[in-house]
């Protein structure tokens, strides 16, 4: 404290310059658990398989009914919904305005598959499933259960964390289904059924752009997504501190950092996967 009195300037440098060994450190440390959680896998799926059973109910269907929301199924179903009907409304109008409403089943397979319904449902599991995973973990670390584990020579890594990725992934692929789904049935019922658009003319586009390569390629972002959010998430909770007001920030923080994280996977994957410049075979476009 004198030092820091009689030197601010001195004081203010040094607390600068290990911002980045901090960093480092702090990357050092997440990296670190994401690897021992996924060399965790095999033993949690022998060992801990029933547990991965029950984390399996709660992500899909909650403690509560399906009606209010108390699994992810509602959430994901609900906001894919929502999403592709701004999607329908907004293209059918600006395709309007070019002369090219008839397009709309075509922005409807391309945006619907390849961006909205990956990012939407992986956000909605990151605010339901993913914050529940930081809470739990967190409550477990403040109140020392993780320590007892660890005490009675239980790996608490895999009995915790890996138990938790493996019911992601385990789940992630019905999840997107119903997300997917949604996505597309809003977006025609929109397009169709309210804003007058012959429904053989959508038909006809939205078919002739859904190739199975995108459906592919998309379950593949799902599933990359879901173990980010899982990873970030467990981690979070695992090494929360300072009471229940700590396991609140590390659950914003995790929730914060999970969607920063889909964003910039997501850009990286779409970039691999369609190219800079996506091509249509089905238009003649190489």
């Amino acid at each position: 404290m004198v030092v820091s009195a009689r030197w601010p300037a001195g004081h203010w440098v040094r607390t600068r310059a290990r911002q980045p060994l901090d960093l480092m450190t702090g990357l050092g440390r997440e990296f670190t658990f994401y690897g021992n959680v996924i060399a965790g896998i095999p033993l949690a799926i022998v060992k801990y398989w029933r547990h991965i059973m029950r984390q399996i109910g709660d992500i899909s269907f909650g403690g509560a009914t399906l009606l209010a929301g108390g699994g992810a199924i509602g959430v994901v179903f609900a906001m894919s919904a929502v999403a592709a009907t701004q999607v329908g409304i907004e293209g059918l109008r600006g395709l309007d305005l070019l002369g090219m409403g008839s397009l709309s089943g075509l922005l409807s397979a391309i945006l619907n598959t390849r961006e909205l319904a990956p990012v939407i449902a992986s956000i909605a599991l990151a605010a339901k499933v993913g914050t529940g995973f930081t809470a739990q973990l967190g409550a477990m670390r403040i109140s020392e259960e993780i320590s007892a584990l660890d005490a009675m020579a239980i790996r608490s890594l895999p009995f915790l964390a890996s138990t938790r990725l493996v019911s992601c992934l385990i789940c992630v692929i019905p999840l997107y289904i119903v997300g997917l789904l949604s996505s597309y049935l809003a977006s025609r019922l929109v397009i169709v059924t309210f804003g007058g658009q012959s429904a053989g003319t959508y038909d006809y586009y939205f078919h002739l752009m859904l190739t199975p390569t995108d459906v592919v390629y998309s379950f593949v972002k799902a599933v990359v997504f879901a173990t980010i959010i899982a990873l970030v998430h467990c981690s979070y909770g695992y090494h929360a501190y300072g009471g229940p007001e700590g396991v609140g920030r590390a659950a914003g923080r995790a929730l914060r950092t999970s969607i920063l994280a889909i964003g910039i996977v997501d850009l990286l994957l779409t970039l691999s996967l369609w190219g800079l410049v996506p091509s249509a075979p089905a238009l003649g476009l190489p």
